[in-house]
């Protein structure tokens, strides 16, 4: 599968004009299978929901309209209003229209978000084009026992809004999370500013021995694509076992 991670400047709150944008940003873009963008890729990472949470519908159908004319699946983070509560929605849009969503579990309370959204409860996992893929959003890196492998999916998908100041442990936990869990990670982050941060990027795909298989330049709106291939995966299983080791854990929700 070729799998695609997408790094763009977004503009605060202005959602046509970013949607306009990656319009443009996507045209260009090699075929792929799936498309990763970054956390609130079409807003910002803004802490005030009711700024921002009208427009999920027109996003969610752009979402439609580009998976459908890519025939892939397009994955990336919305704010949403759902029974009088907020979430930071992860959506993967599929080209026949389905959506799987993830609700972040881990809410950003240093920086308010927790103020304001509430937190995902449920583990997800989409089967898609013979690759299973683990649903995470920005801030759920940190948290290993979250992401931890069941031997029940090959690639984790994080979409993030991942600032400069922190971005030794962009760097490290990413390639930990493959190394840890035997699997492949997409991590798709923004660049530019906003209200309170500065992000480099630094997007990447990287491989079960954690080494890097595709990276976006700092500060640079670029694409990068890879191969998820799970036949090496098995491969792997088969001739190290890590995860027959571990050790065995609940998640109280």
């Amino acid at each position: 599968m070729q799998l695609t991670i997408l790094q763009h400047d977004i503009k605060w709150c202005r959602v046509q004009e970013n949607l306009t944008h990656l319009d443009h940003l996507i045209s260009s873009l090699p075929k792929t299978d799936l498309l990763l963008l970054p956390e609130m890729f079409a807003t910002g990472l803004n802490n005030h929901p009711l700024d921002i949470v009208d427009a999920a519908p027109d996003v969610v159908q752009w979402m439609q309209e580009k998976a459908q004319a890519l025939d892939a699946a397009v994955v990336g983070s919305i704010a949403t209003e759902d029974h009088g509560l907020f979430y930071n929605r992860l959506h993967f849009v599929q080209p026949d229209g389905q959506i799987i969503l993830y609700d972040k579990r881990h809410l950003f309370a240093y920086g308010g978000e927790a103020d304001r959204y509430s937190s995902g409860h449920q583990r997800v996992i989409v089967r898609f084009r013979g690759v299973r893929f683990l649903l995470q959003v920005c801030y759920d890196l940190r948290y290993p026992i979250w992401a931890r492998s069941r031997d029940d999916y090959d690639c984790i998908l994080y979409s993030s809004n991942w600032p400069i100041s922190r971005d030794t442990a962009w760097q490290t936990l990413t390639k930990a999370r493959a190394i840890e869990n035997q699997c492949y990670v997409a991590a798709a982050n923004r660049i530019g500013t906003d209200q309170q941060c500065e992000y480099y990027g630094r997007s990447a795909i990287i491989n079960p021995y954690g080494e890097l298989m595709a990276t976006c330049p700092d500060k640079t709106e670029w694409a990068a694509s890879a191969i998820i291939d799970t036949d090496f995966l098995a491969h792997y299983y088969e001739k190290f076992p890590l995860l027959a080791d571990a050790d065995d854990f609940t998640i109280n929700l």
